[in-house]
Order: C-alpha cells, then sequence, then structure tokens
C-alpha cells in the first residue's frame, strides 16, 4: 500500500508539474484573451495580434505574465486534481456501472474536469481579475489583496463562484471530448499503425505509447475541437467573474442574461466568439505542452 500512496503523489506530481509547464507557456495569450473577451476599454479597438503588441509597450514585458502567479497557484492543484480525479472516476464507473471503452472516458474526463474546477475555482476568480487590471489603475494590490477585497466586498465565500455555471456546462463538453478525442485518435492510431505511431513505453515495454510528435499532435487536436464547443461559455464565465469591475455588470448576473446580453451587444463573432482564433494559438501548444509532459513524467516516475 506504501507504493500505492506514493502512486498517488507522484500522479498529483506529474499533473500539477504538466499544468504549470503548459500555462507558463502560454500565459501571454490568457491575459490578451481576458482582456479581449471582457473587451477592455483599454484594448477594446483591437484586434488579437496589436493587444499582444500593446500590452508590452503599455505595461512592460512582465504586463503579459500578469496574474500568472495565481494561475500557478491554481493550476498545480487543478492539473494535479483533474488527472488523479480522472484514473479514480476511470476505474468506478468501469467497476460499478460496468461502462468501459470511450463512454466512460468521456463520463470521467468531464466528472474530473468538475471536480478540479470547484476545488480551484475561487483562485481562478481572483487570477482573472489581477489579469484584466491595466497598469495605472490598480484595484487590487496582489492576490491576498484580492482576495480579501472580494471577501468583503461581494458577499463573502459565494463572491468568489460567480461564472461557476457557466463553467461547469461548458466544462463537461470541454474535458469530456479532449479526452475523448485524444483517448479515440491515440487508440485508433495504435491500432492501426503501431510501427509508424507508436513506441513502447521507457518503463514498461509491454505498454504501446504514442511517439512524441503524434502525441502533441493528437493532443493538440483534442483541445481544439473541444475549445469550438465551449468557447461562448467561456466567455461568459469570464463576464461574470469580472462583474463588479464591469461597468456593465448588473446585466450579467446569470449565465442565460449574460448570453444574451453578449450576443446583443456583439453578435456571435465580436461576441461570443471574441479571441477564439488567439485561443486556438493558446490551447494547441498549451494542450499539447499538457499531455506530453504528463506522458513524460508519468514514464519518469514510473506510473505505467
Amino acid at each position: 500500500s506504501a507504493r500505492r500512496d506514493f502512486y498517488w503523489l507522484r500522479s498529483f506530481l506529474a499533473g500539477g508539474v504538466a499544468g504549470c509547464c503548459a500555462k507558463t507557456t502560454t500565459a501571454p495569450l490568457d491575459r490578451v484573451k481576458i482582456l479581449l473577451q471582457a473587451h477592455n476599454h483599454h484594448y477594446k479597438h483591437l484586434g488579437v495580434f496589436s493587444t499582444l503588441c500593446a500590452v508590452p509597450k503599455k505595461e512592460g514585458y512582465l504586463g503579459l505574465y500578469k496574474g500568472n502567479g495565481a494561475m500557478m497557484i491554481r493550476i498545480f492543484p487543478y492539473g494535479a486534481i483533474q488527472f488523479m480525479a480522472f484514473d479514480q472516476y476511470k476505474k468506478v464507473i468501469k467497476k460499478h456501472l460496468g461502462i468501459s471503452g470511450h463512454v466512460h472516458r468521456l463520463m470521467a474526463g468531464s466528472m474530473a474536469g468538475i471536480t478540479a474546477v470547484i476545488c480551484t475555482y475561487p483562485l481562478d476568480m481572483v487570477r482573472v481579475r489581477l489579469a484584466f487590471q491595466v497598469k495605472g489603475e490598480h484595484k487590487y494590490m496582489g492576490i491576498i489583496h484580492a482576495f480579501k477585497m472580494i471577501y468583503t466586498k461581494e458577499g463573502g465565500l459565494s463572491g468568489f463562484y460567480k461564472g461557476l455555471i457557466p463553467t461547469v456546462v461548458g466544462m463537461a463538453p470541454y474535458a469530456g471530448f479532449s479526452f475523448f478525442t485524444f483517448g479515440t485518435l491515440k487508440s485508433i492510431g495504435l491500432a492501426q499503425a503501431p510501427n509508424l505511431l507508436g513506441r513502447p513505453s521507457l518503463d514498461n515495454p509491454d505498454v504501446l505509447v504514442l511517439k512524441t510528435h503524434v502525441n502533441l499532435l493528437c493532443g493538440g487536436i483534442a483541445g481544439a475541437i473541444a475549445q469550438t464547443i465551449s468557447y461562448p461559455l467561456d466567455v461568459t464565465r469570464r463576464r461574470m467573474q469580472l462583474g463588479a469591475v464591469l461597468p456593465d455588470s448588473e446585466k450579467c448576473l446569470t449565465m442565460v442574461q449574460t448570453l444574451k446580453y453578449v450576443y446583443q451587444q456583439h453578435g456571435i463573432r465580436r461576441g461570443l466568439y471574441r479571441g477564439l482564433s488567439l485561443n486556438y494559438i493558446r490551447c494547441i501548444p498549451s494542450q499539447a505542452v499538457a499531455f506530453t509532459t504528463y506522458e513524460l513524467m508519468k514514464q519518469f516516475l514510473h506510473l505505467n
């Protein structure tokens, strides 16, 4: 059992490190996405590329990493909980419901995503507030200050969970589809062309794993499909999280209100899907780095 306890710890570590590597790679794109999604008035007339150039000019290069500290504190437990929960849920679903194959992957993926989100949501809230601030107009001085302010000014604990509903609603297809697509591509690939796409795992020669570049590709495709489905809900969540900071907050109290409001004000392309192109650019390396780091860490920590 000692070995099994360490397995938990090692899998936690693998998930956490994978998440941190992935997010730091794409932090600048993340910050720009938040500025665009909620139409920050300093950058609202700009597109994706011009915002990426404007932020360093206005706020220095570190401006691109604003909110990244809170992101790291959140993403380590998030990545860890998600990957660990995924394995656990998969076992439970298989054992108690007798469902296996792709369906149990889809269910476990969604449930793992939701579990991780609920556990780490307040940190996401704080991070979005920090990332939306522009130099010279600071309402929050840092992570702890932001926590205190939201807690005292916005109704205690419930203040940290604004936008949770669209997040969970969007999470199910997002986590589900990314694990599902990744798993399906992986099993089809290894079944159809094992020599071309696969190689024996370093820590267990009987287990075939995907070659690194194939892994990257599958992770990327999985991410892109999942993103497109759930993107409007991501925009909704950001709006709701920023509530108190945005001028039009009273129109964005519930998920349906927010979706309607964004659609009426800005339409589909400039509203519900604003920043999507950026999301692809961001999501593909991020998913790819996450899945690849995780697979490498798994071998490194003998998890296969």
